[in-house]
């Protein structure tokens, strides 16, 4: 009996590809529909930057941190927002709302430069980032960034009614399907085998006339020819067992003969068995002495192995002291870079102190007045000459306030374009005198406690497309190197800065008439950690930070000579435009 019918295998086989392939095919218009719905939400995405990134610009330039965290909770409305995070120009976390991922680990403490999807992570969160941009007296400025992120989850909730629809249209066709196919197979295949297998179980080989098949159908098909072929098989074996009778006495004769030749064989292998023993005993001696040259080979190599897997080791311990090595020094340019933006916000405060204190007593001063003025007219005692003496000095306090205030936004505007350029290296134009008086402007709360003097050559139309922080950073490291290593013990000492246009190169001469160092300091200056003011807090990075940001960021060259008591002399030189900027440190 039959553990499992052809026709039952057959149908098996079949289903099971169709069901496998209406599977693969529903899973390809499940993950379509997704991929789509996706997309849909990415670009949705997308506009909102464009109805939403104004508001929050103006928001985190004014520093309104209220209308920030205001617009963000409206985005976090949106039923496609799953969360969202704000970040100022520093890269502080100014509002983070809802599902979110750590933006450290995404960008650092980096800001975007421009728009950059983050694709699905581990917790099923995918977002979208751009960067706030505000333009402020024709320049750019960037304030900030944000972070859109939505999920898996709301992509499954808008298309979950389409895989329902999906999935019941292939169970209904699959359904159907089986119906059909198993009354096909039973009439068209199952029968008629089962009719063919009765009669072949009862096959006798005694009686082979008599074993001959029939299906019962006339139509000519593949269970038909198998009836016309068994037949035929049938008379063909009654011809051979008629054939294998005859074949039988010869083979008799055929036997006696063969046994006279096994004889004569046996005597033949007899002879050669003796000559074939000899030749084995000679092989094996030349195998042992193989065996006994593989063995020492054997051990040759595993001691080269074991010498190469040592080398191998000290290599993997070499590469990784090398990258702890590479990761301080990044790390000590970065908290040196830090200090020096530190340094610069307490100087700046200080100096905004003045004007804005200054517009303090000029605004209580005209209160008062004005107060006093209210007074007299209520009393109706206000003479035209008290109002003539207001007039005057209303005049003046508002001509104080507009001169102090003014200089405080000069004072503010100048910190702000100078800090955002040290911690950028963004590529953007600038009027190079002017951007260099910036600097030196910046440099104001260090130089106005001394008598030195700090005197720019530089052609006024002079402009140049390159990283300004770069420039920034190299200007305020010369500087700042003379006022406290050149000029120590100098009361009154002078700076010289004079800047060349050279065809498609900028050159410049930095001169001071300080110290100056002696030929094993000089040979030394550019030596990372090198510094002559250790024990009074010096890092010794300065010189090193400017040398890797010309040679490598603006793809100069740098040259410095010097002699005790004859100060120190710099000159740089580099291409006048570049298109981006290259590593900062190797």
């Amino acid at each position: 009996m039959l553990q499992k019918s052809l026709s039952k295998k057959l149908l098996t086989n079949v289903l099971s590809v169709y069901f496998l392939l209406t599977f693969v095919v529903t899973c390809g218009q499940v993950v379509a529909e997704y991929v789509n719905t996706k997309d849909y939400i990415r670009n949705e995405l997308t506009m909102l930057q464009k109805t939403f990134s104004r508001s929050l610009t103006r928001a985190i330039w004014e520093l309104n941190t209220k209308q920030t965290v205001t617009t963000a909770e409206g985005l976090l409305a949106i039923p496609m927002i799953e969360g969202i995070i704000v970040r100022d120009d520093s890269g502080e976390i100014i509002s983070q709302l809802g599902r979110s991922l750590d933006i450290h680990e995404l960008y650092s403490q980096q800001l975007v430069q421009e728009e950059a999807i983050i694709e699905d992570t581990p917790s099923g969160l995918f977002g979208y980032t751009f960067p706030l941009i505000f333009e402020f007296s024709g320049r750019a400025t960037q304030v900030g960034d944000v972070t859109l992120f939505s999920s898996r989850e709301v992509v499954f909730s808008r298309i979950m009614i389409s895989i329902y629809f999906l999935i019941g249209n292939a169970m209904i066709k699959t359904t159907f399907l089986i119906i059909l196919f198993l009354i096909a197979f039973r009439r068209l295949l199952t029968e008629p085998l089962t009719d063919l297998t009765d009669q072949v179980e009862d096959f006798e080989l005694d009686n082979i006339d008599a074993q001959r098949i029939d299906i019962g159908t006339t139509e000519r098909n593949e269970l038909k020819v198998m009836e016309e072929a068994f037949n035929k098989l049938i008379d063909k074996v009654a011809e051979y067992r008629k054939k294998l009778d005859q074949t039988q006495k010869e083979l008799l004769i055929s036997n006696e003969k063969l046994d006279q030749h096994n004889l004569q064989l046996e005597q033949e292998v007899a002879r050669k068995t003796s000559n074939l023993s000899q030749a084995m005993m000679d092989l094996q001696q030349q195998k042992y002495e193989l065996e006994k040259q593989k063995l020492t080979l054997t051990e040759e190599i595993d001691l080269r192995r074991q010498t190469e897997q040592e080398l191998l080791t000290k290599q993997k311990e070499l590469e990784r002291y090398l990258d702890e090595l590479n990761m301080a020094q990044e790390r000590l340019v970065g908290s040196e870079k830090m200090a020096a933006l530190g340094g610069l916000v307490a100087g700046i405060t200080h100096d905004i102190n003045t004007p804005v204190g200054i517009g303090v007593t000029a605004t209580s001063f005209l209160q008062e007045r004005l107060h006093q003025l209210e007074a007299a007219y209520e009393a109706k005692t206000l003479s035209p000459k008290a109002l003539e003496e207001f007039i005057n000095e209303a005049k003046q306090s508002t001509s104080l306030l507009t001169t102090n205030l003014d200089r405080a936004s000069e004072l503010v505007a100048s910190f702000k374009q100078i800090a955002v350029d040290q911690a950028s290296e963004a590529v953007r134009t600038i009027n190079f005198k002017e951007y260099l008086a910036e600097v030196v402007r910046s440099l104001h709360p260090k130089i106005k406690k001394t008598k030195h003097d700090i005197h720019i050559s530089c052609p006024e139309d002079l402009t140049l497309n390159l990283p300004a922080g770069a420039i920034s950073q190299i200007f305020t490291n010369l500087i700042m190197n003379s006022l406290i290593h050149g000029f120590e013990g100098i009361d009154k000492g002078n700076i010289d800065i004079e800047i060349t246009d050279d065809n498609d190169d900028v050159r410049i001469l930095y001169r001071d008439n300080g110290r100056g160092v002696s030929a094993v300091q000089l040979e030394k200056l550019f030596d990372p950690f090198f510094t002559t003011k250790r024990d009074q807090g010096g890092s010794g990075l300065g010189t090193h930070i400017t040398l890797n940001l010309v040679k490598q960021t603006l793809n100069g060259d740098i040259e410095v000579t010097s002699e005790e008591g004859k100060g120190l002399v710099y000159q740089i030189s580099f291409p006048k435009n570049m298109q981006a900027p290259l590593a900062m440190f190797s």
